[in-house]
């Protein structure tokens, strides 16, 4: 029966784990974590940003539709766009 759900997208044996780090960088003192997507033979940007804000840890996580066959091409991206974002959106990512 596991194997319908995870076919039919109805779960994983992993549910509520934290999805794996394949990649983080400190960042403008925000920590980028890529968390790479897999979408078939591709892997999918996918990341969390996080800051500690008055003792609280702060997330924000995003998904981008770029694809890579490459993982190491991915993280770079990945970790590329999670810079950009910080850039951008600054202290207003948490608000």
């Amino acid at each position: 029966m596991s194997f319908l759900k995870k076919l039919f997208g109805g779960g994983s044996d992993k549910a509520g784990a934290a999805p794996s780090v394949d990649g983080q960088e400190e960042f403008e003192g925000y920590v980028i974590k890529a968390t790479l997507m897999r979408s078939g033979g591709e892997y999918q940007i996918a990341g969390v940003i996080e800051k500690e804000i008055d003792g609280e840890l702060k997330t924000h996580k995003f998904v981008r539709a770029d694809k890579f066959t490459d993982k190491e091409a991915c993280v770079a991206t990945t970790l590329s766009k999670g810079r950009q974002i910080i850039s951008e959106q600054g202290k207003a990512l948490f608000a």
